[in-house]
């Protein structure tokens, strides 16, 4: 039998997920994966996985890994470190997979969008560039034409 969670688990569910979400923003350079995040809340992987999802829409790695992505943009706009640099700082490992991850949200290449962003960004203040540059899912973002059939 399968039975409906109270309201008193459901808020306390919503509270270990904000422990790992807030987990994930202060730990996003460290080496996290969803076992190591699951064990700081005690639930199981898949668990937590799911429950993530159903709370806040991705998956905990992909959550992950939009965060690693929006400090990297910050430091490619500030042009002082390769992108190799930048991908270490923000706690991936692999230069190819960070790659790919951050052209998969921003359209475009690390190395690209240090060259546009330095442009875009030019005499604005931080926390508006930091607004207007934020990365958009690919399924939040809004048709650039729209199609025909």
């Amino acid at each position: 039998m399968t039975s409906r969670p109270t309201a008193e688990q459901r808020l306390g569910d919503l509270a270990l997920l904000r422990r790992v979400r807030d987990r994930i923003d202060r730990e996003y350079a460290q080496p996290l994966d969803v076992e190591a995040l699951a064990r700081g809340v005690n639930i199981s992987a898949g668990h937590l996985s799911r429950q993530f999802r159903l709370a806040y829409g991705e998956s905990p790695y992909s959550y992950l890994m939009t965060r690693r992505i929006e400090r990297a943009m910050a430091l490619l706009r500030r042009g002082d470190l390769s992108v190799t640099e930048v991908c270490f700082a923000v706690g991936c490992s692999s230069l190819g997979t960070f790659s790919t991850r951050f052209s998969e949200l921003v359209g475009m290449s690390p190395s690209a969008y240090r060259r546009e962003a330095t442009r875009a960004t030019e005499g604005l203040p931080s926390c508006v560039a930091k607004q207007v540059t934020r990365p958009v899912r690919n399924r939040e973002a809004r048709a650039a034409w729209p199609r025909l059939a």
